[in-house]
């Protein structure tokens, strides 16, 4: 029989359709043929891109040359700009204010063919640096109150060049999704003085059914309730509420708890495309103790259709704690 589960963090129900459940060999990923074409993230074509804000140059090259290991580039087409004041004002009934703010994008690796479950450790931390070097220099100018980081994975997931990144937007309003998990985790840290994220963590280590792996920092799960199927959160072990304030050994054990969390999703679901985001603390509020950083992975095995649309549920036909197995015992 479906199961309606609800999300403990921000009430959201959703559906787990037992009726219809699907094993991995079951969600059909189509794979587009590989764009032989013009790059403008690799080696060479740094002109081709806006000048760089930030770059890992292990051979101590100079900046928009090549030499770089890491390269950070504002969007050459931003959603919002970095130029202007926000003017909030009103228009009757309605709000507005400029489409002020940053939108960066991450160029991972050098090597054009590479994917974050296929580049080193030593890489992967690098591109959790970059994510730290950039929110904490962003966080320095006052028309921003949030971060968001980003990474759209294959054509069906949003992206729009081959060659891996990631992307950045600093917004000077808190993100409608970000605004309920902090409203539903301080709710429940007003009536219980426990952060909600801490004991979910509690309850999945002593339950193991949702555990897709695990090491000293961090720890990989389905969540109970998840918008899609194969859904995967990491979260660190120990209470933080913003991501730049992890330790330098943090990051190494969060890269290699990565890595073999996005190799099980591609060997268990055949390399899919997917989204993953950051979900981190407002800027002003580093020290929360009742928000928990976290980032969430989600293939993209399904469409969102009508209903959906329309009723705000989501329908997941394979439970997690049955992703979490086959992901678990997935031989990488």
């Amino acid at each position: 029989m479906p199961e309606l589960r609800k999300d403990p963090i921000i009430g959201r129900w959703v559906i787990i359709s037992t009726e219809r459940g699907k094993r991995p060999s079951e969600f059909v990923v189509q794979h587009p043929p590989t764009k032989n074409g013009f790059c403008p993230f690799c080696p060479g074509n740094e002109d081709k891109t806006p000048p760089e804000i930030q770059a890992y140059r292990p051979d101590g090259s100079k900046p928009n040359t090549t030499g770089w290991s890491l390269r950070v580039v504002p969007n050459k087409y931003p959603a919002l700009r970095i130029e202007g004041d926000i003017n909030r004002e009103g228009d009757g009934v309605y709000d507005k204010m400029n489409g002020v703010g940053a939108h960066e994008v991450i160029i991972e690796s050098v090597n054009h063919k590479d994917a974050l479950s296929t580049v080193s450790d030593k890489q992967f931390e690098d591109i959790l640096w970059s994510y730290r070097d950039r929110i904490i220099d962003l966080k320095k100018d006052p028309r921003f109150r949030y971060i968001l980081i980003f990474k759209n994975h294959g054509e069906a997931a949003g992206a729009s060049l081959e060659h891996t990144h990631s992307q950045l937007i600093a917004l000077p309003i808190i993100p409608k999704r970000v605004a309920e998990e902090l409203d539903g985790s301080l709710e429940y840290y007003n009536y219980k003085e426990r952060c909600i994220f801490c004991d979910i963590i509690r309850q999945e280590i002593m339950q193991g059914v949702r555990i897709v792996a695990e090491n000293s920092d961090f720890i990989a799960v389905t969540p109970y309730a998840p918008k899609a199927p194969f859904e995967i959160w990491i979260l660190p072990k120990k209470h933080d509420a913003a991501f730049e304030n992890a330790q330098k050994h943090q990051y190494e054990n969060l890269a290699k708890l990565f890595s073999n969390t996005l190799k099980r999703m591609d060997k268990v679901l055949n390399s899919p495309p997917y989204n993953f985001i950051l979900h981190t603390s407002p800027l002003k509020d580093g020290d929360s103790q009742h928000y928990h950083w976290h980032f969430e992975i989600m293939p993209t095995l399904i469409k969102v259709a009508g209903f959906e649309w329309g009723s705000g549920f989501y329908i997941t036909p394979t439970p997690p704690e049955e992703a979490a197995k086959f992901l678990r015992e997935a031989k990488i």
